[in-house]
């Protein structure tokens, strides 16, 4: 299974790039985890620039190698931190592209996971939820499990995820997701069978 990564934060080696390659070594044996690169390329979403509405090329090529890079995988895993009670703008606008055309995007029917972090006890638990509550609309399907891992600079050593109980929710949360795909999988066969 290859899982894609779209870390929220666009500082190199940050909190969330950590995590979400700590992620990769704590998911099922044969997931595989790529963390996507460009999101800084991905310009402000306007239906204006939109390839999928007939926008400029210099614009697609940038928004495309998100549409596909989303399409190729399996599953997504968001990783995101939180700024002002919410997730980064970025991260956001590059569901908004990934969104469209709505209901034919490469977000609809795609098995997600979210993890948030953040030196704050909390864990950026709202930016969280505001990425929940998106792929919602999207037609993401989301594991249940919350994971918003708190003080995450004292839980990080050396680039590694060091913490015990977050390793543990990490390694759970991804094997959720491994299940997801699996389920949805399962019933996207169905149909096929009764053929």
């Amino acid at each position: 299974m290859k899982v894609l990564a779209i870390v929220g934060s666009l500082r190199e080696n940050s909190f969330s790039e950590q995590v979400a390659r700590a992620a990769g070594d704590l998911s099922p044996e044969g997931v595989e985890l790529e963390i996507f690169e460009g999101l800084d390329s991905i310009p402000a979403y306007s239906a204006d620039h939109d390839p999928a509405y007939d926008g400029p090329e210099a614009v697609a090529a940038e928004v495309e190698n998100l549409r596909d890079s989303i399409t190729a995988a399996d599953a997504l895993l968001i990783v995101t931190p939180e700024y002002n009670a919410g997730p980064p703008g970025y991260l956001k606008n590059a569901i908004d592209w990934a969104s469209r055309p709505h209901k034919a995007s490469s977000l609809a029917g795609k098995p997600a996971a979210i993890v948030s972090q953040s030196p704050m006890p909390f864990g950026g638990i709202w930016a969280n939820q505001s990425i929940r509550k998106s792929l919602t609309i999207t037609g993401t399907p989301t594991v249940e499990r919350e994971l918003a891992i708190g003080k995450v600079d004292e839980k990080i050593e050396d680039g590694r995820l060091v913490e015990d109980q977050a390793r543990t929710d990490l390694t759970a949360l991804m094997a959720e997701l491994n299940e997801l795909v699996a389920v949805i999988a399962g019933q996207q066969a169905e149909p096929a069978a009764m053929a």
